[in-house]
């Protein structure tokens, strides 16, 4: 990964973390690994709002056929940066 790569990761991450703030009743620290259901203790309506206020801060479309697959804060920091890179 480049320099720039990693710095615009960190940045993606770093806004979704804010974004998940008002979500995190828990208070619990967030990384990369955080999974939504377990350690957010978020429901699917939850993480479905979540979603919309990510795709409308980063202006993204996330496909409905990866959501399976982003069950961490990592996986959906990286997912916006892939989606973004398209």
């Amino acid at each position: 990964m480049t320099e720039a790569a990693s710095s615009s990761a960190t940045s993606t991450f770093s806004e979704v973390c804010d974004l998940l703030a008002p979500f995190n009743k828990r208070g619990i620290t967030v990384t990369p690994s955080t999974t939504f259901s377990s350690d957010l203790d978020l429901d699917s309506l939850a993480v479905m709002d979540l979603l919309a206020a990510i795709e409308d801060h980063f202006d993204v479309t996330v496909p409905l056929n990866m959501l399976p697959d982003l069950e961490t804060v990592g996986q959906v920091a990286d997912a916006v940066d892939k989606i973004k890179d398209e």
